[in-house]
């Protein structure tokens, strides 16, 4: 159990670090479908479709493995 807790914690953390820098090359959250908006000063982002095609792209590895 507890080799699993450190797994995970260890996961988060490496894509915590890594998918601000893959969002910025791949330019995933501005594909046609994500709403964006400004209120008050704050920037608050729903990225609906790059969701749609992580999704996808996620249940067609699984299927293939």
């Amino acid at each position: 159990m507890f080799k699993w807790l450190i797994a995970l914690f260890v996961t988060v953390f490496i894509v915590g670090i890594c998918l601000p820098r893959l969002t910025a090359l791949l330019r995933l959250g501005r594909l046609p479908g994500d709403v964006s908006f400004r209120w008050r000063g704050r920037l608050y982002l729903f990225p609906f479709a790059t969701a749609v095609l992580l999704s996808l792209l996620a249940s067609l590895i699984l299927r293939f493995l």
